[in-house]
């Protein structure tokens, strides 16, 4: 019997990946801080991301392990939440490795959420996993802390992945709705300059990668993302396109700010340009379902 981990997997992401595996694994076990449960024929096992409770035998014989815990960056970055985000990512894969090096026949394949954030901001080269990037402020500091709590425990037995997801576009969450809302208020226009780009994937791509990336063991670090960034400009032009929406208010910087301010959230994940390309993905031959910005949003839509 095929066995599936998804830690913190009741998420949008977790809900992707589930939706995507259960007819490709016999078992699928979500680690979560809810109750532990049955339902629809998946086990849900209550964790605290800090300690050994007793879900961590549930790791033995696992064929694949998926870790996407770790508090949403979607806030004001005070001092107290940068802590959680910091501390979130931290705690739960070093549990994680501590659970794996404890297994008598651990998991096969380990995949540690990461994200394109840990490149710089860039608007004249594009990022891959060789010749990428990596700069130096808060969310960059985090993904560099990230990668190198779930690399530098050593298991042997077990391979690992770290995933370097950019936005993934999804009917039933991520950036895709609040977007389209935005858009069909009026205020579809581009955002901050406009020059920024936006590395996207959509969420069937995103689980296919997860699935390839099992299929093929490949270890190290992988950019989850579509093959070509697109301006944020262009982004919201192709947005607008596809739902009908004829103009869109553009929103600068300054009321960027303040609007960030108001919902309880940074500039950043709007005006950060994530030149992102997924290398390694497109060497390996990994055949993209959305290629194109126009493709994905007509099935979002």
């Amino acid at each position: 019997m095929k066995k599936l981990i998804i830690v913190a997997g009741t998420g949008f992401l977790g809900q992707v990946l589930v939706n995507h595996f259960k007819d490709k694994f016999e078992e699928i076990i979500i680690l979560t801080r809810g109750n532990s449960e049955t339902k629809d024929g998946i086990l849900y096992v209550k964790w605290n991301a800090k300690t050994f409770t007793g879900w961590e035998k549930k790791l033995e014989n696992t064929d694949l392990l998926i870790n996407l815990a770790g508090k949403s960056v979607d806030c004001r970055y005070t001092e107290a939440n940068k802590k959680e985000i910091l501390d979130s990512r931290i705690e739960s894969t070093r549990i994680l490795n501590l659970a794996v090096l404890n297994c008598q026949n651990p998991p096969k394949h380990w995949m540690n959420s990461s994200t394109s954030t840990i490149y710089r901001h860039s608007l004249d080269k594009q990022m891959d996993e060789v010749d990428g990037e990596i700069g130096d402020d808060f969310s960059m500091n985090i993904a560099k802390s990230w990668e190198k709590t779930f690399f530098e425990t050593e298991t042997p037995y077990t391979k690992k992945t770290a995933l370097r997801t950019s936005i993934v576009l999804g009917k039933n969450g991520g950036a895709f709705l609040p977007l389209k809302n935005l858009t069909r208020l009026g205020f579809g226009g581009k955002q901050g300059k406009g020059n920024q780009f936006i590395s996207w994937i959509h969420e069937k791509d995103f689980a296919r990668a997860v699935e390839f990336i099992y299929e093929k063991e490949m270890t190290g670090v992988a950019n989850i993302v579509s093959p070509k960034p697109i301006r944020n400009a262009l982004f919201m032009q192709t947005l607008r396109k596809s739902l009908g929406v004829p103009t869109g208010i553009p929103i600068g910087e300054k009321l960027l700010k303040l609007g960030a301010k108001i919902i309880g959230t940074e500039t950043e994940l709007v005006l950060k340009s994530r030149n992102v390309i997924p290398k390694r993905l497109v060497e390996s031959d990994f055949e993209f379902e959305f290629r194109t910005l126009e493709k994905a949003l007509e099935n979002l839509k």
